[in-house]
Formats: structure tokens, sequence, C-alpha cells
């Protein structure tokens, strides 16, 4: 049997660059890219939103995305290679659910976090929407002051439980 790889997340608030840290260490074919934005995009982007609770309808597919996703990055660590993963783990609560659930599964797991100025992410996700690149998960400003506004800084108990590494 191979070595066991390691389940990377990868954490921080939207245009961070947490896209770009992931897909660069995975270049040279080491590891894999478990990457939710283009997973919503593809599987669920052309389906019609419903009139109420577009955030109900939302987070009910995300959570889908994330056990699919979840199962293949843990499926990727025991053969060997390591999976770099971002699930959109905006609040402490999350992440912790997830390290404990990588650490309960015996998967190693370390968390990479990508920070940056609010600025500095608003202009890079107002070029990345307009980029026309495929599977883009677009984020008008509200949305992106919304999500800015949810995300929960690491904390020193965070990084106390899980190795964290900042990008």
């Amino acid at each position: 049997m191979s070595e066991v790889g390691t389940l990377r997340l990868v954490v921080g608030p939207v245009g961070a660059g947490k896209s770009t840290f992931a897909r660069r260490r995975v270049a040279d074919g080491s590891g894999v890219f478990f990457d939710l934005d283009p997973w919503m995009v593809r599987l669920f982007g052309d389906d019609a939103r419903p009139k109420g609770d577009v955030l109900g309808w939302y987070l009910e597919r995300r959570e889908r995305c994330r056990g699919v996703m979840w199962d293949a990055a843990c499926a990727v660590v025991r053969a060997g290679v390591d999976a770099y993963v971002e699930l959109g783990l905006m609040t402490a609560s999350h992440r912790r659910l997830y390290v404990e659930r990588a650490q309960a599964e015996a998967v190693p797991v370390v968390m990479h976090l990508a920070e940056a100025p609010r600025d500095v992410r608003r202009a890079r996700v107002l070029a990345r929407n307009e980029s026309g690149a495929a599977y883009v998960q677009v984020v008008p400003e509200p949305f992106f002051e919304q999500a800015s506004d949810a995300w929960e800084p690491v904390t020193k108990d965070e990084r106390s439980t899980v190795s964290t590494e900042d990008v």
C-alpha cells in the first residue's frame, strides 16, 4: 500500500487567492485540487433559482457538493496523493467540523490560510467576474461584501488544533 497523502484544507475570505495557491501547488502533478466554486457552477449553474429562499437552495446544493468532494478527497489522500480542498469554510465552526472529520477518519490534515486586504480581494473578484473563464462563480459586489463580512478569521485556538500554514 502506498504512503498516505495529506488533506490540505484551503481557507480564506472570498478573493484571497485560495484557488491560485492550490492550482500552483498541484501544477506539477503532485496533488489534486477540489474547488467548490467550479463544482457548483458546473452542476447547478444553469438550474432555475427559486423565487424565494435562494440561500436555502444554494446551501442545500453546497452541502451535496461538499459531501462528494470530501469523499473523493479522502480517497485520494488514502491513495497516497495530497488533496487540496476548498469547501468555502467561512466560519470557525465549519473549519473545526472538517478538521475533526479528518482526524476521526485518521486522514492527515493541514490548513492553508490565504488572506488579503478587502480592496485587493474586491479587485480580484471583479476581474474574475469579467474574465469569461469557464466555470467561474460570478460574485456580485453585494454578495462579496456579505461574504467578506461573514468571514471569521482563523484564531490562535484554531491554529493550536491543526497545523496551519499562511500562504
